[in-house]
């Protein structure tokens, strides 16, 4: 019996798309895979594995988030007991694993500095590999795909692309082997639009009035003129969520792009109660049960998310505690939370369909400006709604706003085209420094290999290219590189990824040798915390400041190199907001109580934490001292406890499937 035939004899009615996907696969072609969110991509995704698994080859799934790793390595820990493994920088459980979970920066990483490791791996699977298009961190995925083992075959699972002709023939072009390009226009499940707006459901597009409503307002002007406005009826969501409770349409995922929006969505929604009897008493054991475990029960945050709970009601962004984002997970895929708030990150491939998607807005911050809501952005965020095998259709819900978006922009959200996916590709100075050790001053292949080349046909003064010139003439100004071969400071800069030329210059200087263990944390968590925009600025300890000083002199002295070579984006200061809270932590302090004294959310504290111990693993693998080695190690473990400890709460969060 063939595995594909397997796959149907247990419940699965394969679409043609993924039969023709499955096909390639088994002819071990690389396979692109462009269709609407919703439409069964995982599946494909799924058959490789356990296609691999059976033939005892080793294949990588890589995802952009950790949440998505997380979960893809506990579901695929319940199909393939102790032949699962995962990296992300937090966590790290068999890593020389047959199959491999990780975050596609450290695929990225490993390409770079020991691709020898991949030796017993032959497939990768690319999860939202339009990720490519993503302004920050795009470039990952580009210098994974120009960088691919030999023996290695991929997959690219992704929403519509409209240019994955041309995406396929630019991979076509740098790698020998067969890659096929599978399409798919077609949702199983059909969506349906509506849209709320001065108070009213609409199930048209046209049917969205733009004229003004209300009683006239007498607005009064300086020098004693007056003008007259009509006042707007209210577009209360309120009134939204009762009617998808009359009209059965939940579960609903409500998306909003503010967590502070999400929590006043969340209160409001809370007025009224979704659950029966039966789902008050199941809902809240099973969430006290988790919280317990996971030892979050006191914090003030659960304990006011629990009053939402008990309604079937729930936010989940960012600055939410980790393992309490999983409880909330877990019980809307229970279908126990009726209707949940959510920044749109929890479009980008977290597991959770439902009948029904809310936009709140149909605009959106996009750099410095706000602008009508991408197409591609809209649909990630819509392809949620629609359960397959259980809703006929998905419905999705615009709230308009008819003073700030125009029907025009509005219909070329709902029925636009798509947006091509755009090169990104910028490499680091870390990146830099690992090509040049391979392929010295003949590194600039890898452009001539890129997305970007390929578009432009131009190798020579594009942006990027000329980019990577004034990088390099910088590595060689400052002594990174010296007669055609890396330094001590070099070697040290290639293994850091992320603010490693400032944290270099620190280790030229001698001054990561002198730190003392705290400041050796602090350092690590301020090359990584950036404040939000408004922030208060912290008051610093003299001994902080001190360091600061210091540190802010090495990356003026940086950025006056980069800005005499025109660097796009100069290397991220120190900031040490968040190193009062540090030190209390490594003394053992409370983690609740350390929270309550910051105005930053516990989530972002968390997230902040684990990536400082990342940057002081990098550093363990750097030429420093065996004293500074010793330093870096007992940092860690100090830092690296209780809620910190991802890797930890993975390992209990899979027992407790």
């Amino acid at each position: 019996m063939t595995l594909c035939r397997e796959f149907n004899e247990n419940g699965f009615i394969l679409d043609e798309f993924q039969k023709k996907a499955i096909a390639a696969v088994e002819k071990d072609y690389s396979v692109l895979v462009s269709a609407p969110t919703g439409a069964g991509k995982t599946l494909i995704a799924e058959f490789l594995v356990k296609k691999c698994m059976m033939e005892g080859r080793g294949v990588i799934y890589t995802a952009p988030i950790k949440a998505i790793s997380n979960q893809k390595f506990r579901e695929f820990q319940a199909l393939f007991p102790d032949m699962v493994g995962i990296i992300t920088g937090d966590v790290s459980i068999r890593p020389f694993a047959p199959l491999l979970i990780m975050t596609t920066e450290i695929f990225r990483n490993k390409l770079l500095e020991n691709k020898s490791s991949l030796d017993g791996h032959y497939w990768i699977i690319f999860d939202e590999i339009h990720y490519l298009d993503n302004i920050e961190r795009g470039t990952v995925w580009e210098e994974s795909l120009i960088l691919l083992p030999k023996q290695m075959r991929f997959m690219g699972l992704s929403a519509t692309i409209p240019n994955i002709d041309r995406f396929a023939a630019w991979l076509r072009e740098i790698h020998p082997h067969t890659i096929k390009v599978i399409k798919e226009a077609k949702r199983p499940v059909p969506l349906h639009f509506l849209f709320q707006s001065h108070g009213k459901i609409y199930d048209e597009l046209r049917e969205v009035s733009y004229k003004v409503y209300g009683r006239r307002k007498k607005i009064r002007l300086k020098g004693g003129q007056f003008y007259y406005e009509r006042e707007q009826r209210p577009n209360n969501p309120f009134e939204l969520f009762k009617h998808l409770a009359e009209e059965d349409r939940l579960p609903c995922i409500y998306f909003s792009f503010g967590r502070k929006r999400c929590e006043d969505l969340a209160a409001e929604a809370s007025q009224l109660d979704f659950l029966t009897e039966d789902e008050h008493l199941r809902i809240l054991e099973t969430f006290d049960t988790f919280c317990t475990k996971f030892g979050i029960s006191d914090e003030e945050r659960t304990q006011n998310i629990r009053l939402l709970v008990k309604k079937g009601v729930a936010y989940h962004h960012a600055g939410i505690h980790p393992m309490l984002k999983e409880i909330l997970e877990r019980l809307f895929t229970e279908k126990l939370i009726k209707i949940i708030f959510t920044t749109e990150t929890f479009a980008l491939g977290v597991n959770m369909p439902a009948r029904t998607v809310v936009l709140d807005e149909v605009k959106k911050k996009y750099g410095r400006f706000f602008r009508a809501l991408k197409v591609r952005d809209f649909y990630q965020m819509a392809g949620r709604s629609g359960r397959r095998g259980i809703d006929k259709e998905g419905y999705v819900y615009s709230r308009i706003d008819t003073r700030f978006v125009s029907y025009e922009d509005l219909e070329s959200v709902i029925k636009g085209k798509p947006e091509d996916i755009k090169s990104r590709f910028n490499v680091s100075y870390a990146t830099i420094l690992n090509l040049y050790e391979t392929f010295g001053e003949e590194l600039f292949q890898i452009h001539s290999q890129s997305f970007y080349a390929y578009l432009e046909k131009s190798v020579s003064g594009s942006r990027q290219l000329e980019q990577m010139k004034s990088r390099l003439t910088i590595l060689k100004q400052l002594g990174y590189i010296h007669e055609f071969r890396l330094t001590e400071k070099g070697y040290f800069a290639r293994k850091i990824h992320g603010n490693e030329l400032p944290l270099a210059e620190l280790f030229g200087y001698g001054v990561l040798e002198d730190l003392t263990l705290n400041q050796l944390a602090i350092l690590a968590l301020a090359a990584v915390y950036a404040p939000r925009p408004k922030a208060r600025k912290t008051r610093l300890s003299s001994e902080v400041k001190t360091l600061e000083s210091v540190t802010s002199e090495v990356v003026r002295g940086i950025h006056r190199f980069e800005k005499k070579l025109k660097v796009a984006v100069l290397s991220k200061p120190f900031y040490y907001d968040l190193s009062g809270s540090l030190l209390k932590w490594m003394k053992n302090k409370d983690f609740h109580t350390i929270i309550e004294e910051l105005e930053v959310d516990e989530g972002e504290v968390i997230r902040y934490y684990r990536m400082g111990i990342q940057v002081l693993r990098e550093m363990l693998d750097t030429p420093v001292s065996k004293g500074l080695k010793t330093k870096i190690e007992r940092a860690i473990h100090l830092i690296n406890r209780g809620v910190i400890d991802a890797e930890a709460q993975l390992k209990m969060s899979v027992e407790m499937e």
